[in-house]
């Protein structure tokens, strides 16, 4: 069968209680608020492409669940990836661009859950991968190898930590008690979160190779990015042609949200778009995810982009009347 449905990634609405969904979009609101003030004075113009291009290559990846072990999957978060090749704040931008457009056109997460969502993916995987990553490269800092265990490790680190923030946001709803869904989460999404530290690896040894002054080793010259943005732009549409190949088994909270008897609480989205990444009124269902995926693609891609550009400006004309 070459074509697998796909299935929900992220908290869906009814998972989580309102006073814990609002707590966590209060903080996620601050937390990209503060990204954008600080990623206005940190990119730079030749940057801006490669915001875009990483949040659409992201979200197609996300797309490719993999098979992880009886009979659940896991998928790409990219937060890791993104906070190596930007830094923390931009990389905040870029997961929060990939998590919105999921929610708001996809119904991929509910939309009261989307504060959670973002707090795990934008937030703490962010956060985590770039603490990480910084104590491992400051300790190995005269090998080279040592980008590829600091990536590996943060990579592995986000995907565990951000789900273990999910089964704490479970318990405190009253969803799944904390004894239950801590374990069951984090035992899961270990596995999973190696899957995340291989993907991460690869596109670290494919940067190292080809554009070894995005990883800042060295003395290596920037370079002008529009290679970057023609091959990853190819990228983000192979893996985007490559969806419909994704695992049909449950991704990890689904499992979890199965076994354990909760998934009955999940609640369908009060609008669709593009549900569940199948473009309507298309037959065939691998051409309709296929298209779907170009077209998220695409509309990541402009978010980020969008978004950099905008707060660069601001900054250059708030720099010229000061």
């Amino acid at each position: 069968m070459l074509f697998s449905p796909a299935h929900p990634m992220h908290i869906p609405d009814g998972f989580l209680s309102v006073p814990v969904s609002v707590i966590a979009w209060i903080i996620s609101v601050v937390v990209i608020g503060i990204a954008l003030k600080k990623s206005s004075g940190e990119l730079k113009e030749r940057d801006l492409p490669l915001i875009g291009v990483l949040a659409a290559a992201i979200f197609a990846g996300q797309m490719l669940n993999f098979s992880v072990t009886g009979g659940t999957s896991g998928h790409l978060l990219g937060a890791a990836i993104a906070t190596i090749l930007l830094g923390p704040w931009p990389a905040v931008l870029v997961m929060t661009s990939v998590v919105s457009v999921q929610a708001l056109i996809f119904q991929d997460g509910g939309v009261l859950a989307l504060g959670a969502n973002l707090f795990n993916m934008a937030v703490i995987g962010v956060f985590v991968a770039h603490a990480v990553y910084t104590l491992i490269t400051g300790f190995l800092k005269k090998q080279s190898w040592g980008v590829f265990v600091a990536g590996f490790v943060a990579a592995w680190s986000s995907i565990l930590i951000a789900s273990l923030a999910c089964a704490l946001q479970l318990a405190l709803s009253g969803t799944s008690p904390a004894n239950i869904s801590v374990p069951a989460m984090g035992a899961i999404h270990a596995l999973i979160g190696v899957g995340e530290g291989l993907i991460t690896v690869g596109a670290l040894a494919f940067i190292f190779a080809t554009r070894k002054d995005l990883l800042k080793l060295g003395d290596a010259k920037p370079a002008n990015n529009k290679g970057v943005l023609i091959v990853g732009s190819l990228i983000a549409l192979v893996l985007a042609v490559l969806s419909p190949l994704a695992s049909s088994h449950p991704d990890g909270l689904e499992w979890v949200a199965e076994e354990h008897g909760f998934i009955e609480a999940a609640k369908d989205a009060f609008y669709n778009i593009i549900p569940d990444y199948t473009m309507p009124g298309i037959s065939n269902p691998a051409l309709a995810t296929i298209i779907a995926g170009i077209i998220g693609s695409v509309i990541v891609f402009g978010v980020a982009y969008g978004i950099g550009r905008a707060e660069k400006r601001a900054k250059n004309k708030g720099s010229a009347q000061s």
